[in-house]
């Protein structure tokens, strides 16, 4: 009941590590999983007289993503330098973007269980990253390892624009599906490749001042996200209900324990003391860049779902699931190459392929069926000369182990074409209906139902080589 009484609002900063092949700044590797401390040069441990250089490839990706997320580009940019000391920074300063984020404003879409929404963004700005400090490696020491350090990171900055838990997950959710479908960011937060950082507090509802603001750092899955914002509205609402005060300060979030912790009072961007890197010239952003850029950007998801929807009458939620993942969107587009039975294509896409996946625990991209064997699949069943049932599980299974072969001819050979003689489904359907003359009774008397029953028994009789349509058609002839 109390929490009725409040307005939850929620702003969140994601980080997303961009696919570089190298750091932001100079040459060393920022592949992930490497031995500690071993991509790492004289410019990752800011040893005196080394020069930050500037990675062209993490200019591009930022583009890519603002020009994705409807933001404003800022052609006009500059770095500078965040001052604070961490053991895992060895310079004592970030390299990040102050006054010029490349990207400013655009949107993020979401949808929840109360509809759509826009979901303001403030900025996304470039920076590098920091090391990483292991405090489980020695029991009197904290360890560091600095492979991470100085990783290309875009910092995605919403606007305070959400007010639930849920509105947050599926924020975040979304821009996963986007930095991996534009392919800047493999979207892993278990890897530490997308972060998140929640802006929480709450208000009277009614008022339109903020409240105190609370940050928890570092929550490194998306239901992590809905859980630690869920526990922290909760503790900020004991703490106004009971009388005391709300305190600005940055809090951790432990998972096993279901709590957040202090960690420290919140710096204001002044503490920072952030001014231009004088090590880095400002760099242009020309009009012949951003069009190649964005002639190179691939359809996005909304624009799919929609056409999806009206120009190939699939059903909303087919639409939806197809598109939740670009590598679904890839296959299936190269399956409707070869045919136009685009429901067809989705529920092979679905049902049998994503079965097959799921239970040999692959990724779509390590699946040995070519888009070209599934439209064969739809095509034999269209032609009448399979029906789903043996194709999805016969010829499929049969491919999947000769996938050089044509399903035409693993049918032929595996003795599969469908019966549509008449004359001899007739004969299988006669049979059925003799064997059975009390079940005809019953029929006859009203259980129409039982018709699905003969139908299986003539089915069991042709060995699943008889046009179900055909049988189902002298079924209720005879039957009647």
């Amino acid at each position: 009941m109390k929490n009725d009484k409040y307005q939850v609002v929620i702003g969140l900063e994601v980080h997303a590590q961009l696919l570089t092949k190298s750091k932001i700044f100079c040459g060393d590797s920022a592949a992930f999983g490497a031995a500690p401390n071993t991509h790492i040069s004289p410019i990752t441990m800011a040893h005196p007289g080394t020069l930050p250089k500037m990675n062209k490839k993490a200019i591009e990706f930022a583009v890519k993503l603002g020009l994705a997320l409807h933001c404003e580009i800022e052609q006009h940019n500059y770095f500078a330098r965040k001052n604070y000391f961490y053991p895992d920074l060895p310079k004592g300063y970030q390299i990040s973007q102050h006054t010029t984020p490349i990207c400013k404003n655009g949107i993020v879409k979401i949808k929840t269980a109360d509809g759509e929404r826009n979901i303001r963004l403030n900025r996304i700005h470039m920076e590098e990253d920091a090391g990483k400090s292991l405090h489980d490696v020695d029991p009197d020491y904290t360890a560091i390892d600095l492979n991470r350090a100085g990783v290309a990171l875009l910092e995605i900055v919403s606007e305070p624009d959400l007010h639930s838990s849920e509105e947050a997950f599926a924020y975040v959710t979304e821009l996963r599906r986007l930095v991996r479908w534009i392919d800047i960011c493999d979207g892993n937060m278990e890897e530490g490749s997308m972060r998140c950082d929640a802006n929480i507090s709450i208000r009277l509802k009614g008022e339109t001042k903020l409240g105190t603001r609370v940050e928890v750092k570092n929550l490194n899955s998306i239901r992590n996200v809905k859980k630690a914002i869920d526990i922290e509205v909760d503790r900020l609402i004991d703490i106004v209900e009971s009388g005391g005060t709300i305190v600005q300060e940055t809090r951790s979030f432990d998972a096993d324990k279901n709590t957040t912790f202090s960690l420290r009072s919140k710096e204001d961007a002044d503490d920072y003391r952030y001014f231009a890197d004088p090590d880095l010239t400002p760099f242009n952003i020309t009009d012949e860049f951003l069009q190649k850029i964005k002639s190179e950007l691939p359809a996005l998801p909304e624009a799919l779902e929609k056409k999806y929807k009206e120009v190939f009458h699939l059903p909303p939620y087919d639409a939806q699931v197809i598109c939740g993942d670009k590598s679904l969107v890839d296959y299936f587009e190269a399956i409707i190459k070869h045919t136009s039975n685009y429901k067809a294509a989705v529920n092979w896409l679905m049902g049998p392929v994503k079965s097959y996946l799921n239970e040999n625990s692959i990724e779509l991209e390590a699946f040995t069926l070519t888009p070209t064997k599934i439209a064969e699949l739809i095509q034999l069943v269209d032609d009448g000369k399979v029906n789903f049932s043996i194709a999805s599980t016969k010829i499929f299974n049969a491919l999947l182990t000769a996938p050089d072969k044509n399903a035409l001819q693993l049918a032929t050979e595996l003795n599969l074409i469908q019966e549509s003689d008449s004359c001899s489904i007739e004969a299988w359907v006669d049979e059925v209906i003799g064997k059975m003359p009390d079940k005809v009774v019953e029929y006859k008397k009203g259980k129409k139902g039982l018709i699905g029953m003969f139908a299986g028994e003539v089915k069991k009789l042709s060995k699943g080589k008889a046009d179900m349509n055909i049988v189902n058609k002298l079924l209720a002839e005879k039957l009647s």
